[in-house]
C-alpha cells in the first residue's frame, strides 16, 4: 500500500511539474528555511545535504541531460519546493518574501508548463547568452542583464513577492516580451516567451 500511494504521489508530481495549471534575481531580506528532521536524511540520500532551499533550486535547476536525477523528482510551486522519490515525498517551504520563477525563451520550439520542474523540464536555448529586463507594472526596473541559459534552456529568476510586470529578452538578433506574475497563484515556470 506504502509503494502505491508513492507511485501515486511521483505520478501527481510528473504530471504537475512541467505542465498547465488547472487555474488561471532581485535580491530579498529573508533566509530561506532550513532543512529539518526526516528532510535532512531524504535530502542527504539525494545527494542535497547541507543546502537550504535556494541552493537546491540552484543546484538542481543548473542540471541538464545525463547529469540530472532520474530517481527524484522536484516541482517548484509559490510557497514550496516539492519533492518525490516513488518512496517517499517531502516539501521543503520557499522564502517567505522571494519567488522564483524559470524562465525558457524559445524561438521555434516550446512546451506547456505551470510549475517549473528542476528535473525534467527541457527548454530549447541551452547555454545561450540573453540581455534580459524586468519591470514592474509600475516602471520599477527589477533587473536588466546579461543571463546565459543553464544546461536545461532555462533562466532562474529570484523576483519579489506579488508583483506584476514584464520580462523582455533579446538574443542573437532576436527579441520578445512577456507578462509575468509573482503572486501566490503565479506561474513558476515560463515557457511562452517566443523570441521573433
Amino acid at each position: 500500500m506504502k509503494r502505491l500511494a508513492a507511485l501515486i504521489g511521483t505520478l501527481a508530481l510528473v504530471l504537475t511539474g512541467c505542465s498547465t495549471a488547472d487555474t488561471n534575481t532581485a535580491t530579498g531580506t529573508d533566509t530561506a528555511p532550513a532543512a529539518t528532521g526526516a528532510q535532512v536524511e531524504f535530502l542527504d540520500a539525494h545527494g542535497l545535504a547541507g543546502m537550504d532551499v535556494t541552493e537546491i533550486i540552484d543546484h538542481l535547476d543548473r542540471l541538464g541531460g545525463a547529469d540530472r536525477p532520474t530517481d527524484l523528482m522536484a516541482s517548484i510551486r509559490p510557497d514550496e519546493l516539492v519533492f518525490s522519490d516513488g518512496q517517499q515525498e517531502l516539501a521543503m517551504a520557499m522564502p517567505e518574501d522571494r519567488f522564483y520563477l524559470s524562465v525558457a525563451p524559445y524561438v521555434d520550439q516550446t512546451h506547456e508548463c505551470f510549475y517549473h520542474s528542476l528535473t525534467t523540464c527541457q527548454g530549447e536555448l541551452t547555454d545561450q547568452d540573453l540581455d534580459v529586463r524586468i519591470t514592474t507594472d509600475d516602471g520599477e526596473v527589477l533587473l536588466e542583464e546579461e543571463m546565459t541559459t543553464f544546461d536545461n534552456g532555462f533562466v532562474g529568476l529570484w523576483l519579489p513577492r506579488d508583483v506584476h510586470g514584464t520580462i523582455e529578452v533579446s538574443h542573437d538578433g532576436r527579441s520578445g516580451a512577456t507578462d509575468f506574475t509573482t503572486t501566490d497563484d503565479g506561474a513558476t515556470c515560463l515557457t511562452t516567451l517566443q523570441l521573433t
